[in-house]
């Protein structure tokens, strides 16, 4: 699949800007408070990076699914959390604060395990029938471009343009989702004669992957003995994912429409998932606020 221009050219452009609108939700304040006691950022990290990868690829080969679904899911598993994740935290009155730094934390590491396991995911999927890599300098390169650069520049509005950037960060948000369901819709479109054979092929290994990272998020934060609002914020880092970076990854870099489809998925069904996950947390945080003064969700425990 040659690649447009829409998607070669526009992709990156939109994610860039997505990404500057995280820049502008932090400061190195927000840095320092979770720093402080990093429990949260510690556990939220590594099941990001290294547990949800591990957990697609033990679904694609349990549910033995076609090489490309399998690639694709393994993508999407690697991605990081979005702003979607920092506005669903905030629904479910989890700590934001942790969600954001978890976000930004998590997208500066993708940056090298990303293309490592995409690549081993491509070896072990489709071994020697599939010339195709994941090209590590370029993927780094670009990954770099659009995480490093804007997330400072974010950064530095915020600093230098307080007001400016709170009205536009609601405005970057909107538009991040809007650039995913474009993107979905004409992926769908793109393949609308087998779009329903893939939905079967993918649809439960996708959704599998979804609730498995909430219940891994909410199981491993508890045992470490974080708080209500911690284990929400860890929770929704691992179910509500990039998508628009998982997208990026397979349509501009690995050229593969039906790699697209796990991460095309994800971008739906993360939403009403989400939706249930902060109902869930609204109430986890109301029943544990009378006997833990530190779940109030307009203060900051373990920061």
């Amino acid at each position: 699949m040659e690649s447009s221009p829409l998607i070669s050219i526009g992709l990156p452009l939109s994610l860039f800007i997505i990404m500057v609108g995280i820049g502008m939700t932090l400061s190195a304040r927000d840095f320092h408070q979770v720093t402080v006691k990093p429990a949260g950022l510690i556990i939220g990290t590594i099941t990001q990076i290294v547990v949800m990868p591990l957990v697609a690829f033990a679904l694609a080969w349990a549910l033995q699914l076609p090489p490309a679904m399998a690639v694709g899911l393994v993508i999407i598993a690697a991605c990081p959390g979005g702003t979607t994740s920092n506005l669903f935290t905030l629904l479910a009155k989890g700590n934001v604060a942790l969600s954001i730094v978890l976000t930004v934390s998590a997208s500066l590491i993708t940056i090298m395990s990303l293309p490592l396991f995409a690549n081993y995911a491509l070896q072990a999927f489709s071994g020697t029938q599939q010339e195709i890599t994941l090209p590590f300098g370029k993927t780094v390169l670009m990954l770099s471009a659009i995480v490093l650069l804007p997330v400072s520049i974010g950064m530095g509005l915020k600093a230098l343009r307080p007001k400016l950037a709170a009205r536009a960060e609601g405005l970057v948000s909107v538009f991040g989702g809007l650039v995913l369901a474009l993107l979905i819709a004409g992926i769908i479109y793109g393949m609308r004669d087998r779009v329903i054979d893939l939905l079967i092929q993918a649809g439960p290994a996708t959704i599998a992957l979804n609730i498995l990272g909430i219940a891994i998020g909410l199981l491993c934060s508890r045992a470490a003995g974080l708080g209500s609002r911690e284990r929400l914020a860890v929770a929704t880092e691992l179910g509500i994912k990039n998508g628009t970076l998982g997208l990026m990854v397979t349509l501009t870099l690995l050229q593969s429409n039906e790699m697209s489809v796990p991460s095309a998925i994800y971008g739906v069904i993360m939403f009403p998932i989400g939706f249930l996950l902060a109902a869930y947390g609204r109430r986890l945080v109301k029943a544990t606020a009378p006997s833990t003064g530190g779940d109030n969700p307009h203060t900051a425990e373990a920061q």
